[in-house]
């Protein structure tokens, strides 16, 4: 428990700093784990939708313990995140209108861009290693900023396609046989178990009726759970666009906000889940809706890990084996390198210009900043975290630190 509460403690900068944390704990100090175990259920974890880092943790947890310690394991690297998002939400929708609180987010909103950047060029080295995958990704990106495709829609036709390949591929000579280790009847009640633990307190939102926000925070966010391939920062290239183009929910500027509060606490960036939940309810009824948002937001987020963990775990052996499987999920990432290029622009367009209008010519959306709203000091601030960050590799919280400062200190000469 305690080796499980101090990674969730000190589980800041993102899932690449949280697995080498985990692999310091769980392999290198303790032992508790061999090299090839975790490597394996790191791959097994990276193929899930939803936040490979916390579904390691959970997956840990199941290896040493069983389903108690998965549950524990996954709690532990949640927890200590979730309650510092709640406070710093309470504080940002009591007095985020603050002059020198906005001054600070300005900083903050220009040094995120430079970590989605950074998470994008990490991402595509990893997954864009063939020509085709470069196709993907490109087709990806025109379908979701130019076209306004829906991004379970990108899924699986990138996922269909790379089955398709594989098959013709592999037809000739067969797939390797390698035997399921554990009995289906077995797998099946645990899928409908944690698929009854997940939907039915939404269930009850929805039928309750008192409050349909809260029902509709839980249904989209449990849509995400499902779809989004390629971790937090997939999450955040469909979830951004919807939430403040569709649903209204938030702003773009609050949009990045809670991005840049995520970042700077400890947990999976899949957090930001939290804060745009409780910022919807928030703005509509205060601060108890604001905490039942976010509590609805967390559950329809972290539930469905446990569910892939507990039935998968097992199958880790088999999975490995299937060139049809491996090859649609190589597709379903390098589309999601697309997609994450779609949120850098967005986010770049929203940040550095006050005024972007949607305009549509036939089936084709154009975001068309105003140039006169350019705000100068995004660009400058961005600039200097993408040498911090990029060329002398500072801390990510110290990078964070330096553009809120920097936010305050040119808001004052401007």
């Amino acid at each position: 428990m305690s080796v499980f509460g101090s990674i969730g403690l000190l589980s800041f900068g993102g899932p690449a700093a949280q697995i080498a944390l985990m692999h310091r704990k769980l392999v290198d100090e303790t032992g508790w784990l061999s090299e090839k175990s975790y490597v394996n259920a790191l791959g097994f974890c990276m193929l899930l939708p939803g936040p490979e880092a916390m579904q390691l943790a959970t997956y840990c947890g199941w290896k040493l313990r069983g389903v108690a310690g998965g549950l524990l394991a996954g709690l532990l690297f949640v927890v200590p995140g979730a309650l510092a998002i709640f406070a710093l939400a309470a504080v940002y929708g009591t007095f985020g209108n603050v002059p020198l609180v906005s001054q600070l987010f300005l900083g903050i909103k220009a040094a995120v861009l430079i970590v989605v950047l950074e998470a994008l060029l990490r991402l595509s080295k990893r997954a864009l290693t063939i020509r085709r995958q470069w196709v993907i990704a490109a087709l990806a990106f025109v379908g979701i900023f130019f076209l306004a495709l829906p991004f379970p829609l990108i899924v699986l036709a990138a996922g269909l396609y790379g089955a398709a390949f594989s098959l013709a591929q592999t037809e000739s000579h067969g797939e390797p046989g390698v035997a399921i280790g554990r009995p289906i009847a077995k797998t099946l009640r645990t899928v409908f178990l944690w698929a009854f633990i997940w939907i039915a307190p939404l269930a009850l939102l929805d039928l309750a009726g008192n409050v349909p926000l809260l029902a509709d925070i839980g249904w989209f966010f449990s849509k995400l759970a499902v779809v989004t391939f390629g971790g937090a920062y997939a999450v955040l290239a469909y979830m951004a666009q919807d939430v403040v183009a569709i649903h209204g929910w938030l702003s773009a500027g609050e949009m990045m906000d809670g991005l840049g509060l995520a970042e700077t606490t400890p947990g999976p960036l899949i957090l930001v889940t939290q804060f745009v939940g409780f910022l919807a309810a928030f703005h509509q009824g205060g601060l108890l809706l604001g905490l039942a948002g976010g509590l609805v937001a967390l559950w329809a987020t972290f539930a469905p890990c446990f569910l892939w963990i507990f039935a998968g775990a097992p199958y880790i052996e088999w999975i490995s084996a299937q060139p049809r499987l491996k090859s649609a999920l190589s597709a379903i990432v390098a589309a999601v390198v697309g997609v994450v290029l779609n949120l850098s622009v967005w986010f770049a367009l929203h940040v550095f210009f006050e005024e972007v209008t949607a305009t549509k010519w036939g089936v084709v959306t154009l975001w068309i900043p105003d140039l006169a709203s350019l705000d100068w000091r995004v660009p400058v601030l961005a600039a200097l975290c993408g040498l911090l960050l990029l060329r002398f590799h500072m801390g990510l919280i110290w990078v964070l630190l330096t553009a809120a400062l920097g936010g305050v200190l040119l808001s004052q000469v401007g």
